[in-house]
This record gives C-alpha cells, structure tokens and sequence, in this order.
C-alpha cells in the first residue's frame, strides 16, 4: 500500500494531526538525547521523523520495506542520513551486531504478525544497554474500532484511510497489551518507560477536532525498553 500511495502519505504524515502533533514528539520525548548516537530506523518512509532525529544530532540509518519511500527519504535527506530496503520480517543482515545505540519504531511494529524474530533481531544489533523506542496504536483503541473481537487474540484489522482525496484500505494486527510486555521481556529487553501520550498543545488551535480526540481517547501506546547488558 505505502509503495502504491507513498508521495500522498508523505504529504499526510508531514503534518497530519495524529503524526506531527501526536506522534513524533512523543517518541523524540522518549528518545530523549541523542546527540552522536546511532540511530536505526525503523519504518523511515519519506524521513520526517528521520530529519528531526538528525536535526538533533543522530548519526541515523533508516530501513523502509519499499523503495519508493525510500527514494523520498533519500531526496529530503541527501548525505545527512542512510536508508536502504529492509523487509523487518527478514534478519537485519546490514546491520552488524552492537552497532547501533538506539532504535526507534515509530508506527510500524503493527504490520508485522510475529514481534519475535524482529525484537530479536532489535536485541543483536544493540549495544548492551541500548534502547528501543517504538509506537503502536493502542492495543483499546483498535480493539473497540475492530468492532471488540476477542482482546486477548492477535487480531488481523483492515481500516479506511483518505490520504487527501485517496480512499487507501491498511490493515494490521492488534495484540493485547500483556502481549506487547511479553515479546519485548522474551527477547531481552527491560521496559523502562510506557507513555499514552497528550498532543502538542498548539494542536487544539490547528484542528480542535483533533486535539479533543488525542486528547482523551487512547490513541497509540509508546513503550521505551532497555536492551540486557
């Protein structure tokens, strides 16, 4: 889909109120300084997360499964980031063992149906103490828009998107929250930090609409966990 559609969701996510109002600050917030550090990735698509992150410093290779975001990404970035065509469902081959400080997934651990080879993945190319910082949509929100099919199941959720005049059908998996602590526990992480996150507040003058939503609904679930030394 986002190979199909990847210049109108650029341009979505550029400023749309659950990304850049919501999303990329609370998970630079979780971040938090990372100032010479290497950072992968996930999910890059067009680089908008990407550039804040180099913008603060990070020294940032960004994976995206297709290509199309990936040549965006490359266009906004030019030399102040690496990206390449990754398959997250795949081992991470390029990315040796230790190498990077820090992992940010922002809304795109959804799409995969098994977290477990990923997350182990995740654990080898950290350095011991290294951290992963990620974004889902809440495991409640997607549960009662899927119509509130069995919670404790990993469940298979086909939505509606308009990317501007573009009606775009995305589908995903939801997974209960004890699910999300488990896969993360199993694969070597310790989990420091859970957020529900409240939007920017020069969001409730953007779009009203938008900030009453994000501002009391459970929107997307942010965890930052720790790699074992």
């Amino acid at each position: 889909m986002y190979g199909r559609f990847a210049e109108a969701y650029a341009r979505h996510s550029e400023d749309s109120p659950a990304n850049a109002y919501y999303d990329r600050s609370a998970v630079l917030e979780l971040a938090g300084d990372v100032a010479g550090k290497r950072v992968l990735e996930l999910g890059s698509a067009a680089g908008a997360l990407t550039e804040q992150l180099v913008y603060r410093g990070a020294h940032v290779l960004g994976l995206d499964r297709e290509p199309e975001m990936v040549r965006l990404a490359r266009l906004r970035l030019g030399q102040r980031a690496r990206f390449e065509v990754a398959d997250l469902a795949e081992p991470l081959t390029t990315v040796p063992t230790g190498s990077i400080d820090l992992v940010v997934a922002s809304l795109v651990l959804h799409y995969l149906a098994d977290w477990a080879p990923v997350l182990a993945e995740l654990h080898r190319c950290l350095v011991p103490g290294g951290a992963l910082v990620l974004s889902v949509h809440h495991p409640a929100a997607d549960w009662q828009w899927a119509g509130r099919p069995v919670y404790l199941d990993t469940t298979l959720v086909t939505e509606t998107w308009h990317l501007g005049d573009q009606p775009v059908e995305v589908s995903f998996y939801r997974r209960p929250l004890s699910q999300i602590f488990r896969l993360l526990r199993q694969a070597g992480f310790t989990i420091e930090q859970l957020e529900e996150p409240r939007p920017l507040p020069a969001l409730e003058a953007a779009n009203p609409k938008a900030y009453k939503t994000l501002s009391s609904e459970p929107v997307f679930l942010l965890v930052r966990a720790v790699a074992a030394r």
